[in-house]
């Protein structure tokens, strides 16, 4: 091979390079934040809250404090605080729908049911999804359940269908 030849076919390469390079279909974004990073170990309660109309889970946190599983219920129904709102964190779940005192957890082989004091059946999904999630989590990170099991949501209009939490 000449130094011609040698050189005309580096510069094919180079420009191949270039161009499958170029055109691998990945285009320019503007910058995509995080939250914050923790500092240490988070010791907390994991809700749901949703972000873009999905289940996000946000852990808040108890300062040491055990929380069950009615507490975690109530604080999902009294919403998202000022910095989950700042980042763009909603609740569909109603501000007065809170467990039932004391919460029937049933562990059977359809699942977990979820007795609230208030209307289940004109829930949003958004709003059912939160407490489904919710409520797995909160279950099984006492030792009582299956965060992937099945949630039944009653309320003295009725019940809604079990659901597991569509988050994997």
């Amino acid at each position: 091979m000449t130094g011609r030849r040698a050189a005309r076919a580096l510069l094919t390469g180079v420009l191949l390079l270039t161009l499958l390079a170029t055109g691998c279909g990945v285009r320019p974004s503007g910058v995509i934040t995080g939250r914050s990073a923790t500092t240490g170990p988070a010791v907390g309660v994991g809700l749901y809250l949703l972000s873009h109309g999905r289940p996000a889970l946000v852990i808040r946190e108890t300062k040491g404090i055990t929380v069950s599983p009615e507490q975690t219920l109530g604080l999902l129904a009294a919403g998202p605080g000022e910095s989950e709102r700042s980042q763009g964190l909603v609740s569909e779940v109603p501000a007065g729908l809170v467990p039932a005192s004391p919460v029937t957890w049933t562990a059977d082989g359809s699942g977990l049911t979820v007795t609230m004091t208030g209307p289940v059946l004109p829930l949003s999904t958004g709003a059912a999804d939160q407490i489904i999630c919710t409520a797995a989590l909160a279950v099984a990170v006492t030792g009582g359940g299956d965060s992937f099991a099945p949630v039944t949501i009653a309320g003295p209009d009725g019940a809604r269908p079990p659901r597991p939490c569509p988050i994997k």
